[in-house]
């Protein structure tokens, strides 16, 4: 393959580097502000004896695909395993919501 046949290729792809970069600092900026709200969230609703089994279930499963396309991307276990148990922990806590709600 030539220059010019790379040149016309990557012509020929419309992607807006600054678009996915902005796109992932929004992302990040997401990803504390969850966090952020969680937080309080948690702490209003311990002291108020509310169940917090709902929020630590989309705690959990924001943690988990996170974790994910950091797994895909670096390999690394560590991102596997949080999204392994991110998602089970997810599953456990929506369970124990519905059971709560439900009783």
């Amino acid at each position: 393959m030539n220059k010019d046949e790379i040149l016309e290729r990557s012509r020929g792809v419309n992607v807006d580097e600054g678009l996915l970069a902005a796109e992932a600092k929004g992302r990040k900026i997401g990803e504390i502000a969850f966090c952020l709200m969680f937080i309080p969230i948690v702490i209003f609703d311990t002291f108020t004896g509310q169940p917090i089994y709902g929020t630590l279930a989309l705690f959990w499963a924001f943690f988990a695909g996170a974790a994910y396309p950091r797994y895909r991307f670096t390999g690394e276990k560590s991102y596997l395993v949080t999204t392994v148990v991110g998602g089970i922990a997810a599953v456990l806590f929506l369970v124990c919501h519905i059971l709560n709600v439900l009783r």
